[in-house]
């Protein structure tokens, strides 16, 4: 008899990711099939549906339901075969809606992405090197730096101070929610802030459905602040790319966007500075 190959075990292991995603594919659609129908732009869901779709399909379900669901909304693109089915200019979402409760939802295309003729702005580098060498994944870091190099004071204006790192709570008519980082400011009139931010590292998306609900969040909890959100990305060459956020009309609009590079103290020349001054009002 032939000795068995041990390659098999082997390519289960390393396969582990490209197979996970495709049950989470094969989930998210059979859910999508089993409420769509030509000119319905939404329709809702529960998570329990999960539960029986994957009992349909065979597939085995990860320990954290809610992942399924949670890495459509934030990481990764719809199958295929979902987003060939939106209107012209459109494109599927997927909202929560309350406890255990989700919406598919037709919206207008929305990508934000850095503007690569964009001037980036030189800032003398602050982050502790203990910081730097030891920050676990790309969020964490741009979270570092951001905070250490207080790019949201001198981003939006104001002074502002972090509040709490990955806040988890829940919110009327969408469920439980997660912002990245959330600041509080205040400007020389003595106007107050709460500044949500999210942090995109590599190639991480903005997330507009993250947007609209880290400013309902912050209507909710914060009733007396006025929100200003902010979004954080690590750029090709480690700049880091700023927006500041608004939702009109259901969609989410960038009020301004800076790019900016942490160097040391000595590669800032006497003739960026000038061109610096020269784009500052006095």
């Amino acid at each position: 008899m032939a000795k068995k190959s041990s390659t098999p075990s082997k390519v289960d292991v390393t396969d582990q990711i490209p197979r996970a995603r495709n049950r989470y594919q094969s989930i998210v659609l059979a859910i999508f099939k089993k409420h769509h129908v030509a000119g319905k732009t939404s329709f809702d869901f529960s998570r329990q549906e999960i539960e029986e779709v994957a009992s349909q399909l065979g597939i085995k379900l990860p320990k954290n339901l809610g992942d399924v669901m949670y890495s459509f909304r934030y990481r990764n693109e719809l199958p295929h075969e979902i987003l060939s089915t939106a209107s012209a200019g459109k494109e599927w979402i997927i909202e929560g809606k309350g406890r255990a409760l989700y919406s598919f939802r037709e919206a207008a295309i929305n990508r934000i992405t850095p503007r690569a003729e964009l001037l980036p702005i030189k800032i003398p580098d602050a982050t502790p090197e203990i910081i730097a060498a030891h920050a676990l994944s790309d969020e964490q870091a741009l979270l570092a730096r951001v905070r250490y190099n207080r790019l949201i004071d001198i981003f939006l204006g104001i002074t502002t101070y972090s509040l709490q790192n990955h806040l988890r709570t829940t919110v009327a008519n969408v469920g439980q929610i997660e912002i990245d980082e959330i600041y509080v400011g205040v400007d020389k009139h003595g106007h107050q802030f709460v500044i949500p931010v999210q942090a995109k590292g590599g190639n991480d998306m903005h997330g507009a459905v993250q947007t609209r609900q880290d400013v309902r969040c912050c209507e909710e909890k914060f009733k007396h602040l006025s929100c200003r959100a902010v979004s954080a990305q690590f750029m090709d060459d480690q700049r880091i790319a700023l927006f500041e956020l608004c939702v009109v009309d259901d969609e989410v609009k960038v009020v301004d966007e800076k790019h900016y590079h942490l160097v040391p103290a000595s590669q800032i020349t006497a003739q960026d500075l000038a061109v610096y001054r020269s784009r500052s009002p006095l």
